[in-house]
């Protein structure tokens, strides 16, 4: 895993939401609470990201090619969450079952913690991903498995 300097990535999780109003081809942000752990994900083509923030993290942007943000929040007694390191590895393959293992990078900013993999992708295939995890502190390791269609933005 990869780790970068600080730099405002936040538009990352409001750019998912954003796309699907704006393109509907890009997934929503979603979500699965794993005990007092929630997984945070979503898939965003990549020419979403403005050229120089793609450029700084070396992030290649193309109609065809997409990353996964990942981030990970611990539910606390009081009500409140904080973001959370982890291990983590991941894959994604098509229905012809050509896999791409994801080399993460992990970037911080102040206290928001995200993990991005790219991939590249055919226009209207069917995506499927497999996320592990591994909660800092802890011994556990936990799995997320979801499948998106991709779709090319031109």
């Amino acid at each position: 895993m990869n780790k970068l300097p600080s730099f405002s990535l936040r538009w990352l999780a409001h750019l998912s939401v954003l796309c699907l109003a704006v393109c509907g081809s890009v997934q929503a942000q979603l979500s699965e609470r794993f005990g007092d752990y929630e997984l945070h994900y979503s898939v965003v083509n990549t020419t979403f990201i403005e050229p120089q923030v793609a450029a700084q993290y070396g992030l290649a942007r193309g109609s065809r090619r997409a990353i996964i943000n990942v981030s990970l929040r611990e539910h606390l007694e009081d009500g409140s969450t904080v973001a959370r390191k982890m291990n983590l590895d991941g894959r994604s393959w098509d229905l012809t079952q050509a896999q791409v293992d994801f080399d993460f990078i992990e970037v911080r900013e102040g206290p928001a913690l995200y993990y991005i993999g790219e991939f590249k992708f055919i226009n209207r295939e069917w995506r499927f991903f497999d996320i592990s995890f591994t909660p800092e502190g802890s011994e556990e390791t936990l799995n997320i498995d979801f499948k998106q269609q991709m779709y090319i933005n031109d």
